[in-house]
């Protein structure tokens, strides 16, 4: 999903394989995922969505100092959902640390590694079936 504060900016899907890079929306003062070709289009990530960045991933508070995330992949998703009027989207990092979307340094690029799986309405998850009448068969050995 894109930010709330992206309202205004055009959006679409991300899609596997591509490379998508950060940057600050014309009209805003937020930060997300564009497509490489158009840097005014955001790119929305679902939850779970899996990026490799081009090289570690570098984040901002926009004014006193740059630091740099020792890694290059991480995982999409939200922080503080319940918390309304704030920034929600956020990298994971393997070892459970997260940076806000908006903190990332603007011009680094990641590939979409995996889109999460989703199951469409209605739709409901089957339990293995289970047989109760079926008895394992031990093999008898003779006695004596």
């Amino acid at each position: 999903m894109c930010d709330y504060s992206l309202h205004a900016v055009a959006t679409r899907p991300a899609e596997v394989g591509e490379t998508i890079v950060t940057t600050t929306f014309r009209g805003t003062s937020t930060r997300g995922f564009a497509s490489e070709a158009d840097l005014s289009v955001a790119v929305c990530l679902l939850p779970g969505t899996e990026l490799a960045f081009a090289d570690n991933v570098r984040y901002d508070n926009r004014w006193i100092w740059t630091r740099t995330v020792n890694s290059r992949v991480g995982k999409f998703g939200k922080v503080d959902p319940h918390i309304p009027d704030r920034h929600h989207d956020a990298i994971e990092f393997p070892d459970g640390k997260y940076v806000l979307v908006t903190q990332l340094v603007e011009g680094q690029r990641a590939t979409v590694l995996q889109l999460p799986v989703t199951q469409p309405l209605g739709e409901r998850e089957q339990k293995p079936q289970i047989i109760a009448d079926r008895q394992p068969t031990v093999p008898r050995l003779p006695i004596g």
